[in-house]
């Protein structure tokens, strides 16, 4: 009798785990598989997300990509880190809201939050100004011309990537207002009936962004979209879990988000990320002494599966070597070629997060931040 056959014969390298893994060289593991579409020089690149989605934005603009700024101005006020000035978005929700917010659908009933020092914060960006607004008219002036911007953004963009960031968040208790940090240091002041801790499911994220993509198509029908998962863990957690633990949950929920509406949607598209620094076997080369931070080998393996996979074939073959932050790991031939060192890029401001860590650390040390 003849063999039936079998489902696994001939399955493609990337499904076997000794041709996909064990016999490639940890900074050569690329998990990504081709997405449903590319995009050239000339496409209009928008981001958002957690403070790792600046780094996707730093390598388009090297390597001569369109990357949209939509809201110009200095950087050294944060213009230019996303493609409008709103700050890190760590959770769907905040995306979701954002949206709302820029083409009136949505309006925060509590936005604006008094500073300890004085003047005043957009509680949805409390970091855009460093020694916040003097008046709110000029708050609220700003926030106007921000939000256009923001219109322009997602009715313009060609291809917009956002980086899922985190879970926990916390919410305002009359409106359901999802901010990227909780009032109570030096500005706002927290209520416990006002101000209530949020850790978003899987549900919940998949609702929140298939509400997004759909309204998003509303007004931009042809945008390409791509979902990404920071792999940068928790600062701490509101949870009563271990802050590993609630690390796991967290990644573990968004990633399971992204490939739920990836698969529901058109031309969205899952970017690993997330698997490319946790997954590939390169922890001590890939996160920085805190074990939090991301290491430059490991934002360049990402970048290099990125330009690999999402952008035009013909450009790839152009394309030079990355220049990155040098790293202390050994480099092998990349997708891109060998990694070449050089000088270290200017220091950004700390992210929302990384100012609740100095924070919850002051608590500790009895330091001022």
């Amino acid at each position: 009798m003849a063999p039936s056959p079998f489902p696994y014969d001939g399955l493609p390298g990337r499904a076997v785990w000794k041709r996909a893994v064990t016999d490639v060289a940890p900074a050569e593991i690329d998990p990504q598989v081709a997405p449903p579409f590319t995009f050239g020089r000339t496409a209009k690149v928008a981001s958002a997300g957690s403070c790792f989605a600046q780094r996707i934005a730093e390598a388009l603009r090297e390597q001569g990509y369109n990357y949209f700024v939509a809201e110009p101005g200095p950087a050294e006020r944060g213009f230019g880190e996303f493609s409008a000035r709103f700050g890190n978005i760590y959770t769907t929700v905040q995306l979701l809201q954002l949206f709302e917010r820029a083409f009136g659908t949505f309006a925060p009933a509590d936005d604006i939050w008094e500073r300890h020092a004085g003047g005043f914060v957009d509680a949805l960006r409390p970091r855009v100004e460093r020694n916040g607004f003097a008046t709110r008219a000029e708050l609220l002036a700003d926030r106007e011309s921000h939000l256009a911007a923001v219109r322009r953004m997602f009715t313009e963009a060609d291809v917009f990537v956002f980086t899922l960031g985190l879970t926990e968040s916390w919410r305002s208790t009359v409106d359901g207002t999802a901010y990227p940090a909780p009032p109570g240091r030096s500005f706002g002041q927290f209520d416990a009936s006002a101000y209530a801790f949020d850790n978003l499911g899987v549900a919940a994220n998949v609702d929140a962004l298939s509400r997004f993509v759909t309204a998003l198509r509303a007004v931009n029908p042809n945008v390409n979209i791509i979902l990404t998962v920071s792999p940068v863990p928790l600062v701490a957690t509101a949870t009563d879990a271990h802050v590993l633990a609630a690390t796991t949950y967290s990644k573990s929920v968004l990633r399971v988000a992204a490939e739920e509406v990836a698969h529901a949607f058109e031309r969205v598209a899952y970017f690993a990320s997330l698997e490319i620094v946790t997954a590939t076997f390169n922890q001590a080369a890939y996160f920085e002494a805190d074990r939090r931070s991301i290491a430059p080998a490991g934002v360049d393996h990402v970048m290099r599966s990125f330009f690999r996979h999402f952008v035009r074939s013909e450009e790839a073959e152009r394309l030079p070597v990355l220049d990155l932050e040098p790293s202390s790991a050994p480099r092998r031939p990349g997708i891109l070629g060998t990694a070449r060192a050089v000088a270290v890029p200017a220091a950004k401001d700390p992210c929302d997060e990384d100012l609740l860590g100095a924070y919850i650390a002051r608590e500790f040390s009895g330091q001022q931040v």
